[in-house]
């Protein structure tokens, strides 16, 4: 009578997917670079912005400072309505066929900016030293 050879019962784990050590190496350069980008989004910042600059059509045609809190208009082609309140600037409302400056919000970190093509108008939030952008250096 032949000996039947029976199999092991089957553990749940098949042979060969064990972690080696380029998995481990995958990880960390993942779980690294998540970090990084973490604390980057947080340090995105180089300090609040001090003021708004009001440019139309390449002249700069006004400075609020941003701790204000002051409603102006900007004429032109159009009528931009600005809001300046402590800390933080946005077009409330536009008569220029886009609306894209209003649809921006509220700004609030230096660097950034409301465009108004159509009125040629450009809010700049700036101070604070965060001039310079990753792109620039």
């Amino acid at each position: 009578m032949d000996k039947v050879r029976q199999q092991p019962p089957e553990s749940g784990r098949a042979e060969g997917l064990r972690p080696r050590w380029g998995d481990w190496l995958v990880a960390a350069v993942v779980v690294l670079v998540a970090a990084a980008s973490l604390a980057a989004w947080l340090c995105r910042d180089g300090g609040r912005p001090e003021t708004v600059q009001v440019w139309q059509n390449g002249v700069l045609i006004r400075e609020v400072p941003l701790w204000s809190d002051v409603t102006f208009t900007v004429e032109g082609a159009y009528t931009n309505t600005v809001q300046v309140s402590y800390g933080k600037v946005a077009v409330v409302e536009s008569d220029c066929p886009t609306q894209v400056c209003v649809h921006t919000g509220w700004q609030r970190y230096a660097g950034q900016t409301i465009v108004c093509l159509p009125n040629g108008v450009e809010l700049r939030l700036v101070g604070g030293g965060a001039e310079i952008d990753a792109v620039t250096g």
